[in-house]
């Protein structure tokens, strides 16, 4: 996750206020894509699944981004 302008090969997508910006052809790759903000005993922070999550991708290692 990071903070960027948006290009014309990204998808855009507004949830609770927030807007959020996926590059198109990563989207097509991983999508459903859901983005929650969690509290735990270790912190908190964005936790981020996605269809990637199942085929072995970045899964819990982008809980805090």
């Amino acid at each position: 996750m990071a903070l960027d302008e948006s290009h014309d090969d990204d998808e855009v997508f507004t949830d609770r206020e927030v807007t959020y910006l996926v590059n198109r052809s990563l989207f097509e790759k991983v999508k459903p894509v859901a983005i929650d903000y969690v509290h735990t005993p270790q912190g908190e922070g964005f936790k981020l699944s996605s269809n990637m999550d199942a085929a072995g991708g970045c899964g819990s290692s982008c809980s805090s981004c």
